[in-house]
């Protein structure tokens, strides 16, 4: 049984990817920061009689991120699957955002990332397979100059896992992103509400402009992020390593 490390699995995307990774039969750890919010989702994902543990950290503390990977190691003598998922930074424009707020990003959606593959890769390594996902955004591609932190951090975590692919690669690791577009989860209801407030727009108004600029002309399911997720994670995308598969009904413009 492969064990999977999932980042903020206790909603929205991060919940629909350790629910997909347990119904394939993997052990699941589920990771957030909230104590009670995390037992109830890993409650509700132990009703599939699938194993799934839940874990308080926080990707941005190095020392409760030490301290999570220590006890998987402990528990269930390693990690074969790695999916680096957190919650978006609070909205704001590029010259909007304080030295304080780049910082507290900074370490949410990079370097709190980067220190739990760092941690989880070498062992990786040594057993011959492990697969890591960073869960990013369409913003990489598509900048939206309101969520400047998403876009930049982003970016580089981007740039980063392209970097960290080549690293393991002839021991059997890959690392991929998946950049999800318009997702039907809290984050996005949170993002258009600011933006119809700042726009004195209706929510429904704003919400129906949106949707008219993604072709398959609805948001994305969490568990479509999922499925992306769990085919990177699986033993068939082995010969896929250092990509970026996009998830967006086909709203990105680029080629």
């Amino acid at each position: 049984m492969r064990t999977a490390l999932v980042g903020g699995g206790s909603s929205g995307i991060g919940h629909a990817i350790a629910e997909r990774l347990a119904g394939a039969g993997d052990r699941v750890v589920i990771t957030g920061r909230h104590a009670d919010v995390l037992e109830a989702a890993a409650a509700r994902l132990r009703g599939a009689a699938a194993e799934v543990h839940a874990l308080v950290s926080d990707m941005a503390d190095p020392a409760s991120a030490a301290a999570a990977m220590e006890e998987v190691e402990h528990r269930h003598g390693g990690l074969d699957v790695l999916v680096l998922n957190a919650g978006g930074p609070p909205p704001g424009g590029i010259l909007d955002l304080d030295d304080t707020r780049w910082r507290e990003a900074s370490e949410l959606l990079l370097l709190g990332p980067l220190r739990l593959a760092r941690l989880a890769m070498p062992g990786m390594a040594k057993r011959g397979f492990g697969r890591v996902v960073f869960v990013t955004s369409t913003a990489v591609r598509q900048p939206q100059p309101d969520l400047a932190a998403s876009v930049v951090l982003r970016s580089a975590v981007t740039a980063a896992a392209k970097l960290l692919s080549r690293e393991f690669a002839a021991s059997g690791v890959t690392v991929n992103c998946v950049a999800s577009g318009a997702t039907s989860t809290e984050r996005r209801t949170q993002i258009l509400t600011n933006r119809a407030r700042a726009a004195h727009l209706g929510f429904d108004e704003l919400d129906a402009q949106d949707l008219a600029h993604i072709p398959a002309g609805r948001a994305a399911r969490p568990a479509e992020i999922a499925a992306a997720v769990a085919f990177l994670a699986s033993d068939d995308a082995a010969y896929i390593n250092g990509t970026v598969l996009t998830v967006d009904g086909g709203r990105t413009e680029t080629i």
